[in-house]
């Protein structure tokens, strides 16, 4: 994904966000706001009676009931343009994406018998279960899961991460993308999904907020503001026939006006966080976009803010997944360069993932000279196998020999020897924290061991800490023994582990948990993670992972990185703090203008009321004005704090809570004296009242 995205305020951005200003003034797409929708039939309703003070006198000058008609529409405007920049956000990545996307000529197989025999059809036309052939330098047509093959695989164009990566068939890694390019060798892949339904179709719906739903905690706050609307407009309701009764009374003053009235009734409802709404749920989308996270629903990001335990997986999502040398240990009166030396030769034909890390061992730690095969003269490589358990080579009578300790010791008793008890207890030793010992031996002599260990990856145990400061405990799963998953878990640093553990039992823990109240978020990339994963509150599966894992998910990390959804959290966290955050402001900045418009629309029969402008307002038109163009700028000045969020920090609840009211609860208070202050005095000074 390209990281360079434009800026909030990006000239392009600007542009098409004013031209979807006015785009949205429909009644459709105001009538969905309830808050917004208010404001929108005032600004209708002041139109009119403005059009109709040219033919009959009214109570206030025509510049009056016209500013206060421009400020509504403005309102409304405004609102609409912090939407309308969010969304804009969107389709600007959703833009480089789609050059992602192209139509290729996809090389479909007739049999999966014979990868030659094959003929040319545009990705189009390509359906679900269709077998291709990808070869090095093709682009891969579609979605699917690799059968043959295994090949370095370029996704660059989707995850933004410039080294190519390896996809092979049987593995946790046999998930490609449509639009990805292979750099060796070849792929048969079966495409898992028709056209129009890819994983590149869906990123880019997501980010352009076509598939973007309502959260349930975005919909009960939206209820909330609709009911304190509703409060408000029948509160609003019974001032006229208060103020008409008033003056009828007193027999002093004039009687308040319907431009008046829905002056106040905008100022006096939610504007501020009925105009925000839509732009925070669409900012923290876009936010989870930059994090190279594709979430299926906006309800996974919300839930991610709640999340209080998370289940990793422990191989390829904790751990490398490979066992990997991490030391050589000696046997008496052998030099750890003897043994380095004869580990390496040993492992010199050997290609798995552990032969090649005691190569490199030897290499980085201890100093062995490289060598290729033609420098070790004659001899013969002698590959593993089940009956004798051993690899090695054979160097015209010399055996260096590898395997494990029985191996090795019914190997060197062929020989006339043994192994040492001393080098058997170390072994032990290894085994006991989870690790593996493989013996080496030297013709008749054992000259050690390799340490061999499934690898924690590098920061991991860190940022498990991190999560441990959010309130979230860590489990992790593993299929591992007790012991095994023990050294693991403590070198890790998670909070609690489940050994042995199968697709059942992770499936089963989840929902025990969920029960007793929990939500949980989930970390995989296996087959054998899918139904644990669809489970979870908050699923994210690795984009390295397999079909299945994917397609269970509710997010896709495309960088496969585990500890990413320490970021997920911090996205959802922040989400639900902006939009607490933005809440209380909106409600606390309602106070100011009872003290600028009710003075001002009730002082002429109540003189009073005098007594409640505080601000000390020049005059109540000067007042009414100030205070709806303070209402409808504050939506302008606080779309910055709405797209990127309100910082997050990882304290608890009650100390949230109190930042929130003493920050934004106290300058919802204060922000609205001060502003509408200015505002009139500005307006006085040019004598626009």
């Amino acid at each position: 994904m390209d990281q360079k995205t434009s800026s909030i305020f990006g000239k392009k951005i600007v542009k098409e966000a004013i031209r979807a200003s006015f785009m949205k003034l429909s009644i459709r797409h105001q009538i969905g706001n309830p808050v917004m929708f208010v404001v929108y039939v005032g600004a209708i309703f002041t139109s009119a009676i403005f059009a109709y003070s040219f033919f009959r006198q009214m109570p206030e000058s025509h510049g009056f009931i016209l500013a206060i008609t421009l400020l509504l529409w403005l309102t409304l405007l405004f609102a609409n343009f912090a939407e309308a920049i969010a969304e804009g956000r969107g389709k600007a990545q959703a833009d480089t994406l789609k050059k992602a996307r192209r139509d290729i000529q996809a090389k479909k197989l007739k049999s999966l018998k014979d990868r030659k025999d094959f003929c040319m059809v545009s990705s189009a036309r390509l359906a679900k279960d269709d077998y291709v052939l990808v070869e090095a330098g093709d682009y891969i047509p579609g979605d699917g899961q690799v059968v043959r093959g295994v090949a370095s695989v370029d996704e660059s164009a989707i995850t933004g991460e410039s080294a190519p990566v390896i996809r092979e068939s049987g593995s946790d890694r046999d998930a490609v993308t449509g639009g990805t390019r292979i750099l060796s060798d070849w792929l048969i892949i079966r495409i898992t999904c028709n056209p129009g339904e890819t994983f590149l179709d869906r990123m880019i719906d997501l980010v352009e907020g076509a598939a973007r739903q309502k959260t349930p905690n975005e919909i009960a706050l939206s209820i909330l503001l609709a009911v304190m609307t509703i409060i408000f407009l029948i509160t609003t309701a019974t001032l006229l026939p208060f103020s008409l009764f008033s003056v009828e009374l007193s027999h002093q003053g004039e009687p308040i006006t319907i431009t008046i009235l829905f002056s106040l009734l905008v100022c006096l409802i939610p504007t501020t966080i009925g105009g925000l709404l839509s732009a925070i749920g669409i900012a923290g989308m876009d936010r989870l976009i930059k994090a190279n996270v594709v979430a299926t629903s906006g309800r996974a990001v919300e839930a991610a803010g709640d999340v209080n335990i998370l289940l990793l997986d422990k191989t390829g999502t904790i751990t490398f997944g490979n066992r990997q040398a991490v030391d050589f240990i000696t046997a008496e009166g052998v030099t750890a360069k003897d043994l380095a030396e004869a580990a390496y030769i040993s492992s010199l034909s050997d290609e798995t993932p552990e032969g090649k890390s005691v190569v490199q061992l030897a290499l980085a730690k201890y100093g062995v000279e490289a060598k290729n095969p033609d420098m070790l003269g004659e001899h013969s490589f002698i590959a593993f196998s089940a009956e004798t358990r051993l690899s090695g080579i054979d160097m015209c009578g010399r055996q260096i020999m590898k395997g494990a300790e029985s191996a090795i010791k019914a190997f060197a008793e062929k020989q006339g020897s043994g192994i040492h008890k001393s080098l058997s207890d170390k072994a032990a030793e290894i085994a006991r924290q989870g690790a593996t010992p493989l013996f080496v031996i030297d013709n008749n002599k054992v000259l050690g061991v390799i340490h061999l260990k499934d690898v924690v990856k590098p920061g991991i145990k860190e940022r498990l800490a991190e999560i441990r400061k959010m309130g979230i405990k860590s489990v992790m799963i593993t299929g591992d023994n007790a012991l095994t998953a023990a050294a693991i878990a403590t070198e890790a640093g998670v909070d609690d582990f489940v050994c042995e553990a199968t697709p059942e039992t992770k499936l089963n823990l989840i929902r025990k948990m969920q029960e007793g109240g929990e939500l949980v978020a989930m970390v995989g990339d296996g087959t054998n993670d899918a139904p644990a994963l669809a489970q979870a509150d908050v699923a994210v599966a690795m984009n390295s992972g397999t079909q299945a894992a994917i397609e269970a998910g509710n997010m896709v990390d495309l960088d496969s990185d585990p500890t990413k959804l320490i970021e997920i959290v911090e996205i959802g966290k922040q989400l639900l703090m902006t939009r607490g955050s933005l809440t209380t402001f909106s409600i606390a900045n309602d106070l100011a203008k009872y003290f600028a418009i009710i003075p001002a629309a009730f002082a002429s029969t109540y003189p009073e009321l005098g007594a409640l402008n505080v601000m000390h307002l020049a005059t109540p038109h000067s007042a009414i004005l100030s205070a709806v163009i303070f209402n409808a700028i504050i939506i302008i000045f606080l779309i910055p704090l709405a797209l990127k969020g309100v910082k997050y920090r990882p304290v608890s609840a009650p100390k949230l809570l109190r930042h929130n009211m003493l920050v934004y609860g106290l300058g919802g208070i204060i922000s609205p004296f001060i502003g509408i202050k200015i505002i009139d005095i500005i307006l006085n000074m040019f004598g626009l009242v």
